[in-house]
């Protein structure tokens, strides 16, 4: 069995300090404008507005977009740089928080790490969102509504414009919700035998008729350009010309209901609920579905190969088989990975806090090599910057505190994350 590395051994004598339970989140007010409205939008920002999971041990930090501080031109060594004592808290079986400082000679950096012992009895772990594919919501508010006890923030995604995710997304109980074919296919995922895996899953979306036609993206953010992109209700409303990123001409859809082409045409709906697939194209592709024809049978086949339990996605790979496969030790942010270890059949999931004079960020150097000492041997940049979340409860409570703080001083809302739930056997 791989030895723990100082800082974990250094949590199992620290004590539990008490953990803040921020109320839950009341409704965002209709109207604006007047003295109380004002006051419920307030109180609304300060729920979401993380205190630390150990009380006052942090402060709000800037928004998303302030740049790091410079780094210097190699990294130093993190191991046996000043440590505030480690402090874990326990969630339940088989889950615990455990959050400290480290001062380097780039400055300090606040991290929470939340370990999961996947054969615990009665765990298991899902992909959570808001509900539809196209649309965001906070960590916690995800993470609540699944029944979860932990979790933290997954993909990236199409902020400001569709919210929805850029890679594959798998629910237990919803199957293949979004994933692309060749592209943002870096994920981590628990296969069918329930074994957590880190690895390229690419999404396989194949018209059985026409098996020669590429169709790159399912519930993706938009067709790219000269390809063909499918839509099902489970994206939301469509999204008109935002699926073409704007352009107007040489786009075609087709709308396929119970294996048959029901409609076709040049224009694109937007804001309305829809029945079955829609296939839209650009350029080339807009070409190619002109072959569709009112009333012939097509019937879209969308899978993701080895059938896993549940999926998400980052953009890279921190570490494959122990090995560091990331290069960039210049760009400090804030930084969300998962790692698994499998010599003790733990996933470890990172939140390090950034931006900030209490905590500079990480670059993906360091959150590789943080990753490895922790005791991964393979390991996945998960969002970062502004959407870095994590949030968990204690023991014997139902509410969710938020771990860490991230760099908006408040829950980004944000497309999917990552969900621990607990059921007693």
């Amino acid at each position: 069995m791989r030895p723990l590395p100082a800082a974990a051994l250094t949590c199992l004598l620290a004590l539990a300090a008490p953990v803040v339970a921020p109320a839950a989140p009341a409704a965002v007010p209709a109207q604006a404008g007047t003295q109380r409205d004002q006051r419920d939008q307030r109180d609304q920002r300060d729920r979401d507005r993380p205190t630390g999971f150990v009380q006052g041990t942090r402060k709000p930090q800037t928004s998303d977009g302030v740049v790091g501080p410079a780094p210097r031109e190699v990294a130093p060594s993190l191991r046996g740089s000043a440590r505030r004592t480690p402090v874990t808290t326990p969630v339940v079986p088989g889950v615990d928080v455990t959050t400290w400082d480290e001062a380097t000679s780039r400055g300090p950096v606040h991290l929470s790490l939340l370990s999961v012992r996947w054969g615990t009895p009665g765990l298991s772990i899902d992909q959570v969102n808001s509900g539809p594919v196209a649309a965001v919501d906070t960590v916690s508010r995800m993470v609540a509504r699944d029944g979860g006890v932990a979790g933290v923030n997954a993909d990236f995604f199409d902020i400001g414009d569709t919210g929805a995710p850029l890679g594959v997304g798998r629910d237990r109980q919803r199957g293949l919700l979004h994933g692309r074919l060749d592209s943002w296919n870096s994920a981590f995922y628990v296969d069918r035998t329930g074994t957590p895996q880190i690895g390229p899953l690419p999404t396989v979306v194949r018209i059985k008729q026409r098996p020669q036609l590429r169709v790159d993206g399912f519930n993706s953010p938009s067709v790219l350009p000269g390809r063909i992109a499918a839509w099902t209700p489970a994206w939301g409303r469509t999204s008109g010309y935002r699926w073409t990123d704007g352009q107007r001409k040489r786009v075609r859809i087709v709308q396929v209901v119970k294996n048959k082409v029901k409609w076709t045409g040049t224009r694109l709906p937007r804001g309305t609920a829809f029945r079955g697939t829609l296939l839209v194209g650009r350029d080339a592709g807009a070409a190619q579905l002109r072959q569709f024809k009112r009333g012939m049978r097509l019937k879209l086949e969308r899978r993701v190969p080895g059938q896993p339990q549940m999926a998400v996605t980052g953009n890279k790979f921190l570490l494959l088989d122990g090995t560091v496969t990331v290069v960039d030790d210049r760009e400090m942010h804030p930084r969300t990975a998962v790692g698994i270890d499998r010599d003790t059949g733990t996933l470890l999931f990172l939140a390090v806090d950034g931006r900030s004079q209490a905590s500079r960020g990480y670059t993906m150097v360091e959150l590789a090599q943080k990753m490895m000492d922790l005791g991964a041997e393979s390991a996945l940049n998960l969002d970062g910057g502004g959407s870095t979340t994590m949030v968990a409860r204690r023991a014997g409570s139902a509410t969710l505190g938020v771990v860490n703080v991230p760099s908006d001083g408040a829950q980004r809302r944000v497309a999917n994350g990552v969900s621990i739930q607990y059921r007693p056997r």
